[in-house]
């Protein structure tokens, strides 16, 4: 874990974004007290520069299209931007234009649909305090 992270801490570290449902914060994996700390630093990481959380809540209901575990992973040269999708059975990853273009536009319909940046770790926190 520590070595991932360490991309964030370089000097000129990485664009990192992510879309996260209410219910994958609300989830107590290892606990109350784990899942406050994982929390209390998700927060923390999201007043990095580069880092950017925005969270959908359950009071949204304007978006369900994405029910799997998402990562778009894309930079500069679009042509190989690559999204990895999870499923019952294993990891997929999707690089056909097509494909990533569907994606994309689902993240973007979820980014819209999300809290902007400060309310989200407004709201990141206002779960943490209620673990």
């Amino acid at each position: 874990m520590f070595r991932r992270q360490s991309v964030l801490d370089r000097e000129d570290p990485p664009e990192f974004g992510a879309i996260v449902h209410e219910a994958a914060l609300r989830m107590r994996v290892g606990g109350r007290k784990v899942a406050r700390e994982q929390l209390q630093h998700l927060a923390e990481a999201t007043e990095r520069p580069n880092v950017t959380v925005q969270v959908i809540p359950f009071a949204i209901d304007r978006f369900i299209d994405i029910t799997q575990t998402v990562l778009y992973a894309g930079g500069v040269v679009p042509q190989l931007d690559t999204v990895h999708i999870d499923t019952p059975i294993r990891g997929l990853c999707l690089d056909a234009a097509a494909d990533v273009h569907r994606y994309r536009l689902q993240l973007d319909v979820a980014r819209q649909a999300s809290l902007e940046p400060a309310e989200s770790r407004g709201f990141i926190h206002h779960i943490a305090r209620d673990m």
